[in-house]
Order: structure tokens, then C-alpha cells, then sequence
């Protein structure tokens, strides 16, 4: 039975501190305020277990002050001007530069101007309690919360802790680094101003992405790239067409690159190449990868790495612990917010099961499964011209052991894209399993195609028959009509 809710106001962290640390039980408590964790504290909420959520920054966490929401907001007036400029009857109105100043205050809008009030309000009315300060695991079941004035609160816990602390963007060892003050993801989405010469090191998402709008911006970008290619977890066109068109917006992509050294001295950075090349630029974006936020919130004190990513079944349980869920990008299964969103649901799903003294079994998991984020896992790069894909790519169905066929079509012979703006280039691939006569994976690149992606998620994870295909009857003239070109050329090869 779920126990009576205790009610907590988020301002007795400033109470006089007393000698001994209060104690306060709780059903659930959860590391972390972001989506994930608000999703995980609603959904216990909701079945009736008091929950307390312990948050050291804004509740709201990465995705809505230095991520998804900030990014889009930088990124969407740098697409709606490219799509503008290929427009007939537009084109000749939009050739200016952009309102950088209306750009960040439409971004600032969005990032909250980093204050988390109205998310605060959300998260109050879903009845759970707010803890502000940071939270470390102190034993099995047992939470202990520091407040910004040292105070000291123990949360013990009934059921389950929820470890939705997310990543951090992950720096690499280099001499002089730390000094030159390099910008992350977070200074990148949230800087007020543009830097005359930025270097990006990285070829992944978040380095195509800013790229991408602080060049439209006015900055004159270098991108650094260690490996061969940008965005080499897509198709290999994808990363193609991405660099084909920063190239033409003006940035240099050099890839085989790696960065040796990086100083900064009077305010301009210096950098060192691997191949004695030598940088100057204003700014410096290092976008190679994330960290677990798992560094210090206690996982030694019940047997576990600091700093790990957290292994967990698909009801989104520790491995080893029945208490402990991981939920979002702490568990390394999909670093994307929607994915976390997901699996927030599921684990509060399973959480009040548990709790309500009944089991969980595999074969009925159902919605106390996590599986969308194996082989389904959809996502967006929202550069210009857009990447979007779902499910596995050609080589990675291959080396899953699945008997495949790509299948490829150029949207610009699609009807619906070449009425969407002049010149359209795009490219698409289908990946199908030979055997079973379904969808493996989906990848587009184009304008506009990050709104298609969840069409092909459907087919993917529902494992659609492409018999069936045949009948879902793409609207004429749309891009979507993509489905029946693909279709076509699969019965036709």
C-alpha cells in the first residue's frame, strides 16, 4: 500500500540548522530535476507514493536552460532563413544577415532566462517535494541532502531511489586546456554574444548543430574533426551532406584532426594541432562526448563506481540493487531526452508496481518495459539541411547478423520537396530485413524531414510489414511521399 504523502516546503533548507541532521521518510526519492526526474516523480505521484526530488541546480535540468530548448531556438531562425532563401517571391527578401539580437532574446525566452519558476510550480503541483541542494546516496535506501547553507537532510526511502542526474559534456586531458576556459555545450547554447572565430572540436550532434547557427550568426567556424567524417553514428551521406552544406555557408571542415594543445593569451585562443598546424580564434567549443553525473552522489557507499554509467535491466533497475533505478542518461542506453522522458515512464510504472507488493515478470513487462531504446531510438540533428533517422543503419544491421537491403531514393524527385523550396537536396535510405520483410532503420537528410522521422519510428517499432507499407498512402503533395519512392525502388531492385 502506498504510504500517506509528507508534505516538505522547499524553503526549510534556510531553518536553523539543529545538532542533528532531520530525518524524513519518503517511497521514492529522486537524484535529479531535469525531465527525466520530473517524469519519474509524476509518475509515482501519480500512483499514490510520496515522492521527494533533489535538484543542486534548476529544476528543469540540461534540456531546458543549455540544450534542447536554447539550441532549437538558435537553430530555428538559422533553417527558416536557409528554407526563405530557396523560396520563390522570398528569396530576395530574406538575403540580410540575421537580427542577432532578436535571436538570443528569442533563445533567452525559451532557456527561461535561466530561472526555473514555473518549473518549479509544475513539479509543486504534482504533490512531490523539492529538495534544493545536493544529494548523496548514504547506504542502501538512504539519501542525505546538503543544502546550499550546509544543512543537512536524511531522506530515507521505502521503495526506490530514481539516479536521474544525467551527463555532463566530457573535456579531453590537454595541456593548457583548462586555463584557455573552453566552451562546452552549456556556453555554447547560452553565450551573449557572437564570437568573431570560433574552433569546434568534434563532428557529432551538438558540434554539426552549433556549428550550424553560430556561423549563420556571423562567426567565421573552424570544425576540427578527429575521425573522417561528421555524425559518423548516421548514414554515411548524412555526415556528406551536413559538411557539404556548412562548407557553402562558409565554415572549414578539416577532419582527421585532433587537437594537441590550446592556451589563450590576451584573450584569443591558440591552437595546437596534431599536425603542427597552429588556430587562432576567439572562442573554443569542445563537443566530444558526455560524462555521467555519477561522480559523486554516493555509489561507493553501496558498491558501485563513482562516476559510472549505471547498468540496468529494462524496467530501468541497477543491476544488483532492487531499490535503485538509473533513468535517462545515467544508464548509457540512449542520450537523448526523449528517449529519458520514455524510460521515465516506464520506470515509474515499475516503481508503483513494486510498491504496490506486486511482481514484475519478463514476459508480461509490457508497459514496465524499456525496449524502444535498443534498436528503435529516433532522433533529430536540426542543422541545415536536417539529418533525422530511426532504427539501425545499413552496417549496423549487418553487424547485428540481420540479412538486409538499403534501399536509397533522392528526395529531390519527390514531388512534395521540390514544391517545399527550390533546388531541394535530399537524400534517403531505407535499411530492410530480407527475411522478416520489415524495416531495420530509416535515415533522411534534407530540409524539413526532422517532422517525417516519426512515421519511419512507427513502422520500425511496430515492425510494420512492408506489405502493409503499401497501404499507408502518403498525402500527394508532400515529402512524405518519400514512403512510396522507397517502396517502389525496394519491389523494383
Amino acid at each position: 500500500m502506498a504510504t500517506a504523502h509528507t508534505t516538505h516546503q522547499t524553503d526549510t533548507m534556510t531553518e536553523t540548522r539543529s545538532t542533528q541532521p532531520k530525518s524524513i521518510a519518503y517511497d521514492v526519492v529522486v537524484l535529479g530535476a531535469g525531465p527525466v526526474g520530473e517524469n519519474v516523480a509524476d509518475r509515482t505521484r501519480a500512483a499514490g507514493l510520496s515522492t521527494a526530488v533533489v535538484e543542486s541546480e534548476l529544476v528543469g535540468g540540461e534540456c531546458s536552460y543549455w540544450a534542447c530548448s536554447p539550441s532549437k531556438a538558435l537553430l530555428r531562425p538559422v533553417i527558416t532563413r536557409a528554407d526563405a532563401r530557396r523560396t520563390p517571391g522570398l528569396k530576395q527578401a530574406v538575403q540580410g544577415p540575421l537580427d542577432t539580437a532578436a535571436v538570443l532574446a528569442h533563445r533567452d525566452d525559451y532557456a527561461s532566462h535561466w530561472k526555473d519558476d514555473g518549473q518549479v510550480r509544475w513539479l509543486a503541483g504534482t504533490g512531490a517535494d523539492l529538495y534544493r541542494g545536493h544529494g548523496r546516496l548514504t547506504g542502501p535506501r538512504s539519501v542525505t541532502v546538503t543544502g546550499s547553507d550546509g544543512e543537512e537532510r536524511i531522506l530515507t526511502v521505502r521503495h526506490a531511489v530514481a539516479v536521474c542526474t544525467g551527463s555532463r559534456a566530457r573535456l579531453p586531458d590537454l595541456p593548457g586546456l583548462a586555463e584557455a576556459g573552453p566552451w562546452t555545450s552549456r556556453e555554447a547554447t547560452s553565450a551573449q554574444s557572437v564570437p568573431g572565430r570560433l574552433i569546434v572540436v568534434g563532428g557529432g550532434v551538438v558540434a554539426t548543430e552549433m556549428a550550424c547557427a553560430w556561423q549563420a550568426l556571423g562567426s567565421r567556424v573552424t570544425v576540427l574533426v578527429r575521425g573522417g567524417s561528421l555524425l559518423e553514428r548516421m548514414e554515411p551521406f548524412a555526415g556528406e551532406m551536413v559538411a557539404e552544406a556548412l562548407t557553402e555557408a562558409g565554415a572549414q571542415i578539416r577532419t582527421g584532426t585532433s587537437v594537441k594543445s590550446v592556451t589563450r593569451e590576451n584573450g584569443t585562443v591558440h591552437v595546437v594541432t596534431d599536425g603542427g598546424d597552429r588556430i587562432e580564434a576567439d572562442e573554443i567549443l569542445f563537443a566530444t562526448g558526455r560524462a555521467p553525473r555519477t561522480d559523486d552522489i554516493g555509489l561507493e557507499t553501496i558498491g558501485l563506481e563513482p562516476g559510472s554509467w549505471l547498468t540496468v535491466d529494462d524496467t530501468l533497475r541497477v543491476t544488483g540493487h532492487d531499490w535503485l533505478y538509473a533513468v535517462g542518461d545515467a544508464n548509457h542506453r540512449a542520450l537523448l531526452t526523449h528517449q529519458g522522458k520514455y524510460q521515465a515512464r516506464i520506470a515509474g510504472a515499475a516503481i508503483a508496481t513494486r510498491a504496490a507488493g506486486e511482481s514484475v515478470q519478463a514476459e508480461d513487462w509490457g508497459a514496465h518495459a524499456a525496449t524502444a531504446d535498443h534498436a528503435t531510438v529516433p532522433q533529430v540533428v536540426f542543422t541545415d539541411p536536417e539529418a533525422a533517422a530511426v532504427g539501425l543503419s545499413l552496417a549496423e544491421a549487418e553487424q547485428a547478423g540481420h540479412r538486409v537491403r538499403a534501399v536509397d531514393v533522392d528526395l529531390s524527385g519527390v514531388a512534395g520537396a521540390g514544391l517545399y523550396v527550390d533546388g531541394y537536396k535530399g537524400r534517403a535510405r531505407m535499411v530492410v530485413d530480407l527475411e522478416d520483410e520489415i524495416l531495420r532503420g530509416l535515415t533522411l537528410v534534407g530540409p524539413g524531414v526532422g517532422e517525417l522521422i516519426h512515421s519511419a519510428t512507427i513502422a520500425v517499432a511496430a515492425q510494420v510489414p512492408i506489405g502493409r507499407l503499401w497501404h499507408a498512402v502518403p498525402s500527394y503533395p508532400t515529402i512524405s511521399e518519400v514512403w512510396l519512392r522507397l517502396l517502389e525502388a525496394y519491389r523494383d531492385a
